[in-house]
């Protein structure tokens, strides 16, 4: 008797787990979903890149998976993207507000925050804050430039020898991104930008990981003692830098004269103290901790992309010297406006954003009303990814998808265009906000070294390796270069 009363239980409990495992009517298609793990296991946990383009082969270019019962909707293509993200960007901006990455964060700064109007209000004071503080202006070229002379310097040292360019890079993008949120720089070897890059790398290899995947889609586990919780210990450890930062701001600034973008958030704190505002010093520090890392992990792994695939092709090397030898001569330093008169360099930067597709799920976003898309009925509340790397390697789109070619952003005259499939800072509302300033980081820093430098691969290196390593953005593995001074600068 006992017996069949267990084995009526666990009828009841596999019927109920079928029914609550069902895909709605008119969602989008998807692989087998199975009670509880849902389709997690069409997933290689530690890099799913390449599962979500097998199934986009199966299932097309808008497709479901069920992270345990949570569905999401997996967006790829063009055509797909701009519907969801352009067309109805409204019913698309949400941001999912009980993922790992946001108890990371306690759903604060501007990146992660929901759609609405505190995310509407802090996105454009940081859009009016950055440009007043240079972004593409020439105030920018000069904190910019002002930096590159610590890599020279760096690289100087490095002449005859075999060096390693992870610390370099990252340290540079860091400390620009600094001088326009704390008006200031730090020396490389400073605790403070060695403990928050360290961080940063670390988190950022966590948040899209096999540890939080589980986390996010079974919350039975959230309260053991699994490796996810480091990410919570290194965000904590950055806000209470950045909290000190903010506190000597506080005793130094001048109201109405800001220095930097603490200095404008304060003043602004001043201004709505008596309109229930959402500005406060606990959403500043969390703020200023979203820039940083937008503004450091992103740009510095595309620059190490960049002078990976430029040192290990010396032709193509060879060329952008050429091209900026030629519209250079004669000025001291590249300026941002040098870029259209260099085409050639131009598409070779974009190649390299292309291939080096640093943010290749985009942040992920979550459907604020019921809604279609192609067709489909998406409900609200559903989890949704934008697949950037469909857009980046989308047959039809690109003359090359599957290799490194800067002719992918060249037309038949040899003049630089843009594809309409690269949205490497995502499109619409939530389109990165650092865009200007890495578009010009970028130009500027490779310019520059190229026009000072030959890069070499060492002769005892090995293959080189392009594989990426997966995150929530992606990194070439490390690697090592030879520098030489070039004779024409």
């Amino acid at each position: 008797m006992f017996a069949s009363a267990i084995l009526l239980c666990l009828c009841v409990l596999f019927i109920l787990l079928q029914l609550t495992t069902r895909r709605p009517k008119n969602f989008p298609p998807g692989p087998l979903l199975l009670p509880i793990v849902g389709t997690i296991l069409h997933l290689t946990l530690d890099n799913p890149l390449a599962d979500l383009e097998r199934l986009r082969k199966t299932y097309g270019n808008v497709y479901s998976l069920f992270f345990g019962s949570r569905p999401a909707v997996i967006v790829n293509g063009v055509k797909a993207m701009k519907e969801a993200l352009v067309t109805n960007a409204k019913d698309f901006s949400g941001r999912p507000q009980d993922l790992f990455i946001s108890k990371v964060s306690k759903n604060g700064g501007v990146v992660l925050a929901d759609y609405g109007p505190r995310w509407k209000d802090h996105r454009r004071f940081a859009l009016m804050t950055l440009r007043n503080f240079g972004m593409g202006k020439n105030s920018m070229e000069d904190r910019i430039h002002g930096e590159l002379k610590y890599t020279i310097d760096t690289l100087e040292k490095s002449i005859g020898k075999s060096m390693s360019p992870q610390v370099m890079f990252h340290n540079a993008s860091s400390n620009i991104i600094c001088q326009v949120l704390f008006d200031r720089r730090y020396e490389y070897n400073d605790d403070f930008i060695k403990v928050v890059i360290q961080c940063f790398t670390e988190n950022a290899k966590l948040v899209n990981g096999p540890w939080v995947m589980l986390y996010d889609s079974f919350p039975l586990v959230r309260n053991l003692p699994l490796p996810f919780n480091k990410a919570i210990k290194n965000y904590e450890t950055c806000q209470n830098l950045v909290h000190g930062l903010v506190a000597e701001h506080k005793k130094t600034k001048v109201t109405g004269e800001p220095r930097d973008f603490v200095d404008c958030y304060l003043d602004e704190i001043g201004k709505r103290s008596d309109d229930g505002s959402s500005f406060s010093e606990e959403q500043l520090i969390r703020y200023l901790l979203d820039l940083h890392f937008a503004g450091t992990d992103t740009t510095s792994n595309t620059l190490l992309t960049a002078f990976l695939y430029l040192t290990t092709k010396p032709h193509i090397q060879e060329r952008c010297q050429e091209e900026i030898d030629r519209v250079l001569e004669g000025k001291d330093q590249a300026s941002f406006e040098d870029r259209h008169q260099m085409h050639y360099m131009q598409a070779v930067i974009h190649e390299v954003q292309r291939v080096a597709n640093t943010v290749p799920l985009s942040v992920f976003h979550c459907t604020t009303q019921d809604t279609e898309l192609m067709g489909y009925s998406i409900p609200k509340g559903t989890l949704i990814i934008p697949n950037l790397t469909s857009l980046l390697s989308e047959e039809g789109q690109w003359k090359y998808p599957h290799e490194f070619n800067p002719e992918n952003f060249l037309n038949e005259q040899g003049e630089f265009v843009k594809p309409e499939a690269f949205m490497p800072f995502s499109t619409g509302p939530r389109m990165c906000l650092g865009e200007g300033l890495a578009r010009m980081e970028l130009f500027l820093i490779t310019v520059t070294l190229l026009r000072k430098f030959k890069f070499i691969w060492p002769e005892d290196a090995g293959e080189p390796d392009y594989t990426p390593v997966y995150g929530v953005t992606l990194s070439p593995h490390p690697y090592r270069m030879k520098v030489q001074p070039r004779a024409t600068q």
